[in-house]
This record gives C-alpha cells, structure tokens and sequence, in this order.
C-alpha cells in the first residue's frame, strides 16, 4: 500500500494569521521574490472579494519533537512551513496585521491598499487616494483599529461632508466595508505534505503544482530549515544581507563595492566553514537531522551557529575584502563570478580560524588565490565538486599550521597557471568582445596592481576605475581601430569583431580623435598628450601595444596586443606575491567619499540638469533607512518638508550636523548610489565644479 504524502484541509485567513502568530507557522522565503508588488497584493483582494479562486496553499510538516524549542530562545518549533502560497499568505497577513514587509533590497515598507466601496475598487493607496472621501485609503484599519464600527462611522462622516449620502447609500456602503473586513473568513484550501516527505519529493510536488515557473534549490530548504530551528539565525543572515546594501563609510555596515550578498550566497560560506561541504544537499541531510558520523542535529546547528558567527563578523568580512583590493578588484563591474568571492571568503575564514595564518600573509595568498579563481572561471560550472575538492587538499594540513596551508594553495595555483596557461590558453581566451569577460577583468586588475596611467593621461586607472562611479555607469573603453575606420578601410562590419577585448582599452584622447586609421591619429594624439618618451614607453607596455601597432594590419594586431595583454596579467601576477607589494586606491566617491578635500558649489540642480538625478528620485538615508524625494526644482522632500540641500535634509532625517551628499543615496536603474558619487561623476564630466555663489 502506497504510503500518503499528504492530506487537505480547509483554513480561513484568521486561522492561518492566528497560526502565524502563535508560532505553528513559519513563513521562510522560500521563493523570490520575497513579497509581491504591491499591485498584486491588490489583484489578491479584488478576486477574494469578488468570491474568485486564489489557489491552494502547500505546507510542510516539520519533523520536530513535540515540545522542541528553537536555537537560542525558548520559542516551540512551528509544526509546519509554507511551500507554496507564501507570498499570497505574507501579503495577507501584512495587510490584516498593519505589518511592514521586506521588499528584495531588504529595505522595509508597508503594503497600503485603497478601497472605495461606492463600487468595490481596490487601488494601491497614493496621494489620490489619500485625498479623496471616497476611498478607506488604508484597509488595514478594517482589522487592527480599536473599533471597526468607528472607523465606518468617520468614513462616512468624512464623505459626508464633501457631498450628500442618503440613507440607502450608507447602507450599501455600510454593506461593501462589512464584506471587505468579513475576508478574514475567507477559507483556503491547504495540502499539508507529510513529514515523511522528503525534500527531493517537497520539491518535484512543488515544480508540478506551481505555475510560474519556479524551482526550489537546496539552499531553499537549509534557509527553511533555519526558520524552523533557528530562527534568529537567518535573521542575522538577512540583516547582514540589508546592512551590505546600504552605504557606510566608517565600516560599521556589511556594506562593499563587490558584492550585495544574498542569505544562500553567506549560508554556503558557513557551511563550508563548518562542515567542509560545499554540495548543499549533504548539508541538508545532516542539519534534518538524519544521521552523518554520529552527531545529532543539535550538534551539528552548534557548528553551523559558530561558523556563521565568524562569516558574519565584520571585522573578518571587510579585512577579506582587502584580499580583493590587493588583487586589483575594485567593485562590482570587474566581477563575472560572485561564487569565486563566496568561496575564496571560506578559505580566508579557514585560514584565519582553523590555521592561524597572520593576517598579513593571508591577504596576500588569499589575493593571488581570488585572481587565478576568478582569472580561470574556477568556480562556475560544477563549482560546488572543485569547491570541495580544494577543500579536501586541506585535510593534509594540521590544525595551526599556517605554512601548509599557504602551501596547499600555492601549489594548486602553480599546477594551475602553468607556462602554457599564460602563454596559450590565455592568450586565445582573451579572443572575445564579451565585455563580462574573467580575462577583461583580469586585465583590468593588472593595470590597477601596476599603478598604470589611462593610455595617453596621467590619471591612473586606479581612479578611473572608481566603484562608486562605474557601478553605475558601467566601465568606458575606447576603440584603439576605430569602428568607422574598420568599416569603411577594411569592411569589418561585425559587432563582435570590432569590440574585441583587444581593440579596446581605457584612453583619454587629448585632441579631437577623428574616426581614421590609427596611423594618422595616434602619432598627433601622442603629440598633445604632452608625455615624456619614458611615459609613453611604459604606457605602450602597460596597454599592451604593440611597437608600431598603428601601422599593424587588424588581425595581426589583435594577435599580437592578446599576447602582450596576458603578459601584462602575468607580471601581476608575479608582482602579488611580492610581500613588499602595497596598493593605495583612491577612496570612492573621490574627495566626497572620505578625503581629498572638499567639492564646493555643487547642487542637486546640476546634478538634474546633467541626467543624473530624475525628478521623483528616491533617496534613502545611509543610517536610518529614511526616505526622501529629489524635487523637480532640486530640492529634498522630506514627510512633506523640502528642503535647499542634502545636508539640511539629512539633519531633520536624522538629528546633528551631517554631510548630506554622505548621507543619502539616490534609487538608480535599481541600485542605491551615494549622492557624492553622483556629485563626483558631475565634476568628471564638466571638469570642474560650480563656483560658490
């Protein structure tokens, strides 16, 4: 006889809220993204209103001991988690409870929705609405105020007083508000999968009933495992997540220019930290508590607690990350691969905490282990079978001993970057006009671990490769054969032809650069750059240029410059293991991001006038999450204030005498960015700043 899987039952909204706060349902996000937007959150009310079918809910049943209590808190365990249906159900709840929600970027909101119940519309409350008598403009009031029926009784009295409501109409209206709050009543059809349901069974159910497309992962079901067991610890995990979105310059947030982590990307860092495992679904076998050499579940969360302790500690997080810098990575547009970061992190943390190696000679074998990963793709593809093998070759180092860890890893990065590597493969894999190339950017972090200038500039790389700049606007290199030229000289007409990784590179032209053969422009542009002979060479070597490249026919300079390109890489190389080797970079945001003196004169104005900022922008406060508006006129709107200047807006945002160009970062194409940064790429592009009045 087939075993069951599942039986069904029937839940009404209140139900299911009151099993929410009561503990016997967790809400994990186990889909994305994490809550709806906040028009389908209105679609989700019209159709329960009007009688339609919103679908089923799936839950899980947990395999805890009755009684059993959370990690670190004396909270029972909840009996079921929710597959399916999470979002309706966190919608709902957010809703009927006045609660405020995380959006993706973790910022916190409430969902605000409106309904006039003259004709039954639900609307997503804004300024309208907030207005208008005719509309509840918050129906969360139906079921968190005191009394409902003072609630109705101000509704119409508040209608009333813009026109006449006849007795008949009150009633009817009466009706529409009774029916709207009468949803908690609402009855939901549940299947309840058992809890002897595995997660590869939890999964194919869920791929087969759901409708959107959606697949769960094995990092799903550890983070759902963690709402269960340790709440509080995927908490720390999200807030981590949170703090690395928001900008700080005094370190006291995850914040970087690399990376903005996800819960999945820092929980494969713990585990590999405290399991060496990096194929997630042995992880979730241990952690459901199923035997694995002997230790109970509780041990084993032990475990995964103390290592998530260090993965989250931000003193460990942003001294790795000097590992980057030193390897020339400046921020996010130089990384193709975000698992090469998530598990060259693991290897700082074992280093740092199982082998003891000094923090200095860890920041330099760590840096040249994350530019060859990075460099050669190691972590795609199978990434979590090499992930575990690396991690296997430490298992031959003792406990503290830092030498034959940095041992280990010189080794693979030996057997790795081999003559033929630097001299070959390199070399042909550079044959590309992918601009999310590895070999780009590894390129890139060669110019920058030189102190290379811009071709034919004396502004360095360095400063040109400014994270706070190119996260937004991505990185700008020129066409050394010039795309009309290589049309109309050589009929090259392919877009992937003329980009070629090696027909481009950072330049500043000093004069008018004609769209010609390099032959006539490059020996006039070399004229006005105004360099020495001794610069130019350098810059010849260091751009990888060919002696007499502008005399060269195209593919014998493409050849040639990929050659020289992977020779300028693997003297970086060389040049990080060096332990004398130091790297000063500009801070980003220039003299607005923390030195450098100051930039006087600017205005949110300019920065309007030149596309930069939109009118309606959002600005989000660096502490405390506060949310303004840049004006049509260039000023901050802040709770319904404007104010002249970031910095007085910062003040009544946040107390004290602040920097308000520090303090508030603009919602661009979807990513936050710090007014400084915005401030600074105006000053790049008009050359100078606007005189104070």
């Amino acid at each position: 006889m087939a075993t069951t899987l599942y039986r069904t039952a029937d839940y009404s909204v209140s139900h299911l809220i009151e099993s929410i706060d009561r503990g016997d349902i967790a809400l994990p996000d186990i889909q994305r993204p994490f809550v709806w937007k906040a028009t389908k959150v209105r679609s989700l009310f019209d159709s329960m209103y009007k009688g339609f079918p919103v679908g089923f809910l799936l839950f899980w049943e947990t395999d805890a001991e009755p009684g059993a209590r959370r990690i670190g808190t004396g909270d029972a365990v909840p009996r079921h988690v929710i597959v399916d249906g999470q979002q309706r159900l966190t919608s709902l709840y957010a809703v009927m409870r006045g609660k405020e929600v995380a959006r993706e970027n973790y910022e916190k909101t409430r969902i605000r929705i409106a309904f006039r119940p003259a004709d039954a519309t639900f609307k997503v409350t804004d300024a309208a609405t907030e207005q208008d008598p005719e509309y509840i403009p918050d129906i969360s009031v139906l079921w968190t105020a005191p009394s409902f029926h003072r609630v109705v009784r101000e509704f119409i009295k508040g209608l009333r007083e813009r026109r006449e409501v006849s007795e008949d109409e009150e009633d009817r209206l009466v009706e529409a508000l009774n029916r709207l709050r009468d949803l908690s009543n609402y009855s939901f059809n549940v299947v309840e999968l058992s809890k002897s349901t595995d997660e590869e069974q939890v999964a194919e159910i869920f791929v087969r009933i759901n409708s959107e497309g959606v697949t769960l992962n094995q990092s799903d079901f550890i983070l759902t495992l963690m709402s269960v067991f340790w709440e509080k610890g995927r908490r720390d995990l999200e807030e981590f997540c949170r703090g690395a979105r928001q900008p700080s310059l005094d370190g006291t947030t995850a914040f970087n220019w690399y990376l903005r982590p996800q819960p999945d990307q820092l929980l494969r860092v713990s585990v590999a930290l405290a399991f060496r495992r990096a194929v997630l679904k042995d992880v979730y076998t241990l952690l459901r508590g199923k035997t694995l050499e002997g230790h109970t579940r509780e041990e084993q969360f032990a475990r995964l607690e103390q290592a998530q302790a260090q993965v989250l500690d931000l003193g460990n997080w942003h001294e790795f990350l000097l590992c980057l810098e030193r390897a020339g990575f400046r921020g996010s547009k130089m990384i193709t691969s975000e698992t090469a970061i998530v598990f060259t992190y693991a290897l700082w943390l074992l280093g740092r905490t199982e082998f003891g190696v000094p923090a200095q000679r860890l920041r330099e074998v760590i840096a040249r282990w994350f530019f060859m990963a990075h460099t050669t793709s190691r972590y795609t593809g199978s990434f979590e079978t090499q992930a575990e093998r690396d991690f296997r070759l430490l298992d031959e180092v003792a406990p503290g001993d830092a030498d034959g860890f940095c041992q280990v890893l010189d080794r693979v990065m030996d057997n790795t970057l081999t003559a033929d590597y630097w001299n070959i493969r390199l070399p042909d894999d550079l044959e590309t006009s992918a601009s999310r190339s590895p070999n780009l950017s590894a390129y890139l972090a060669a110019l920058n671990i030189h102190d290379a200038p811009v071709l034919l500039s004396r502004t360095s790389v360095r400063a040109a490769l400014d994270p706070a700049v190119t996260s937004r606007r991505g990185i700008k290199r020129e066409h050394l054969f010039r795309r009309a030229h290589l049309r109309e000289a050589h009929r090259i007409t392919t877009t992937g032809q003329i980009n070629q990784i090696a027909n481009m590179t950072l330049v500043e032209w000093p004069g008018s650069v004609p769209d010609a053969d390099p032959a006539r422009y490059w020996p006039a542009e070399v004229e006005a750059s105004g360099l020495t002979p001794e610069e130019v060479a350098r810059q010849m070597h260091l751009h990888a240029l060919p002696e007499g490249w502008h005399e060269m026919d195209y593919q014998s300079f493409l050849k040639a410059r990929r050659e020289l390109m992977a020779q300028v890489i693997r003297e970086a190389f060389q040049l990080l293991r060096d332990p004398g080797y130091t790297a000063t970079y500009p801070a980003p945001g220039g003299p607005a991001g923390g030195g450098g003196g100051a930039v006087y004169g600017v205005e949110l104005s300019h920065l309007l006038e030149h596309g930069l900022l939109e009118p309606g922008c959002i600005l989000i406060g660096a502490e405390n999450h506060a949310s303004a508006t840049v004006t049509s006129t260039g000023q901050i709107d802040f709770e319904g204030q404007a104010y002249d200047s970031p910095s007085g807006a910062a003040k009544a945002a946040a107390g004290g005498n602040r920097n308000g160009w520090e303090f508030w970062s603009a919602s661009v194409d979807g990513e936050l960015t710090p007014l400084a940064a915005l401030r600074l790429e105006y000053v790049q592009r008009t050359g100078q700043t606007v005189p104070a009045e």
